[in-house]
């Protein structure tokens, strides 16, 4: 078997652990004439927080109705059940009801307004939901939605913390979207997590700006966390690739639920 098919076998075995959790589908109204469907899982106990977490890529997951999805192999996505596993709930978005169709979730529209109100619903839900805190957890691309709602949600819809894995440090030709560092995340007060792969080849992730993102967070509580070995397989931006902390998922989750367990927030 090739490593690839060896990956591909991995993300097949978590995503079958994550299928025994307890799945919802909830179609949430977000903006006039818009819905966002998300995918709920939460352990049998009441959670400790909520995390929402945020794709990569286009932002499609392709949820049907049974909870399945069309795309699942993404770090946060196939890794969802141990956060389960942790004693939190995990929320998912899908694609807003205006953006179901290719390209999805463009560069632009990751730092949009209209994003940042689809966020807001989220997190304002998954709070009125379980009455718990609520983080907003990120992954390559999606680091970029994770950082554009800490800067720009308030109130109920503002996540409690954030977590940056994979971040989008550098505009590329495939990527042109500002890099997360270039954010205004000095405006951020909730505690901020980064984890990222030391050989993490992807060209929109160069491990050599990671000091530029950290100096922008000098504003609140933030920390760094850097990985090597696992497995790299296929192209370098995708799951299984060292830039999806391919064959190190356990420890990777298990770091991101120490740092939450270690900052709880009360509202």
């Amino acid at each position: 078997m090739s490593r690839y098919a060896r990956a591909i076998a991995i993300g097949a075995s978590l995503w079958a652990a994550a299928l025994a959790a307890a799945a919802e589908v909830v179609d949430l109204p977000t903006r006039p004439g818009v819905v966002e469907r998300v995918l709920v899982e939460q352990p049998e106990k009441a959670p400790a927080a909520v995390l929402v977490l945020m794709t990569g890529g286009s932002g499609r997951l392709g949820i049907y109705e049974n909870g399945s999805l069309r795309n699942d192999g993404n770090f946060l996505v196939r890794s969802r059940a141990l956060f389960v596993q942790h004693g939190y709930a995990v929320v998912l978005p899908d694609t807003p009801s205006d953006h179901s169709t290719p390209p999805f979730l463009r560069e632009a529209f990751r730092e949009s307004p209209e994003h940042a109100a689809d966020l807001a619903a989220v997190i304002a839900w998954s709070r009125q939901r379980f009455s718990r805190p609520v983080w907003i957890v990120g992954t390559s691309r999606g680091t970029q939605s994770a950082a554009h709602a800490a800067v720009s949600l308030s109130g109920a819809g503002a996540p409690d913390g954030v977590v940056l894995t994979s971040s989008i440090l550098a505009a590329t030709r495939l990527n042109p979207s500002t890099p997360v560092q270039d954010l205004n995340l000095e405006q951020i007060r909730v505690p901020v997590l980064v984890a990222h792969h030391e050989q993490d080849q992807c060209p929109s992730c160069p491990p050599a700006r990671l000091p530029r993102l950290m100096d922008k967070l000098k504003s609140t509580t933030a920390k760094l966390l850097t990985y090597q070995g696992g497995a790299s397989a296929g192209p370098v931006c995708e799951a299984f690739a060292h830039h999806g902390f391919n064959g190190i998922e356990t420890k990777v989750v298990d770091d991101i639920a120490g740092w939450i367990d270690s900052h709880p927030v009360a509202r």
